[in-house]
This record gives C-alpha cells, sequence and structure tokens, in this order.
C-alpha cells in the first residue's frame, strides 16, 4: 500500500470513528452496528463483552450514552486490510439509570470487509493523568 493510500485509509477510519461516536449517543442499536463486525467484542475492566450482548442493552434502554468525543488526535496504523486505530474518549454514559463519566484510552482493531471497514475490537483502559516525572 503506497503512502497516499495508508493516508487516506486513516483519514477515512478517523472519520468512521468520529461518525461510530456520534452513531453511540444517538442509542441507536441499527446505527451502532452498522460500524461493528458480526464477531465485535469491546473488553474492559468489567470483562468481554459480545455485539449481542452490547447492542441488547442499547435495545433495553439499560445502557445509553449522552456524549462520546475524541479527547485527542487519533494515531492510525494500517497492516494491509487490518487497522488499529487508537484515541483517548471521552463520554457519559447511563447504565440501568446511573451516569458514568469516563475518560478512556480506546484502541479500536478493525478489518477490511467487502470495502468496509468494521471493527473486530474495542479495548478501553481508563485514563489517568501521568504523575510528576512521567511522560
Amino acid at each position: 500500500m503506497d503512502d497516499d493510500l495508508i493516508a487516506d485509509a486513516g483519514a477515512e477510519l478517523v472519520t468512521i470513528c468520529d461518525d461510530w461516536y456520534e452513531a453511540i449517543v444517538s442509542n441507536d442499536a441499527e446505527r451502532i452496528a452498522a460500524y461493528m463486525a458480526d464477531d465485535w467484542v469491546i473488553a474492559s475492566e468489567s470483562g468481554i463483552a459480545s455485539r449481542a450482548q452490547f447492542l441488547d442493552l442499547v435495545r433495553s434502554g439499560e445502557l445509553t450514552h449522552s456524549a462520546m468525543d475524541r479527547a485527542s488526535g487519533a494515531r492510525v496504523r494500517i497492516y494491509g486490510d487490518t487497522a488499529v486505530f487508537t484515541a483517548r474518549v471521552t463520554n457519559t454514559a447511563h447504565d440501568a439509570g446511573q451516569r458514568f463519566d469516563a475518560d478512556e484510552w480506546t484502541s479500536d482493531v478493525f478489518v477490511r470487509r467487502d470495502d468496509r471497514w468494521l471493527c473486530v475490537l474495542t479495548h478501553i483502559t481508563a485514563a489517568r493523568e501521568p504523575a510528576e516525572g512521567e511522560q
């Protein structure tokens, strides 16, 4: 893949992720699902959840989001038909009626299937400010 195609794919993935965040805030499960492969999973401090589990929570109204924004520039790396997108993301979610504000590092692994980028894995890690002397 030449440098121009890599740059184009990187810009495309930034747009896809920003659009996906908007879909998540819409709380529309079908709109959210359009960005996820059937075998998508999310890994977090509470374990691994499947696409079906996540979307069922959204459909039920138990999980909603009122905000989701990239808080940093994105790092995108393309490896053929696989890409890794990493950014710091802030969001406000409501789980079973309880509000949660999160500041997280998010890594998303995308694969190109049928000429579309679909996410197969999301991994979130709570962000923290570096301690004095850390970078």
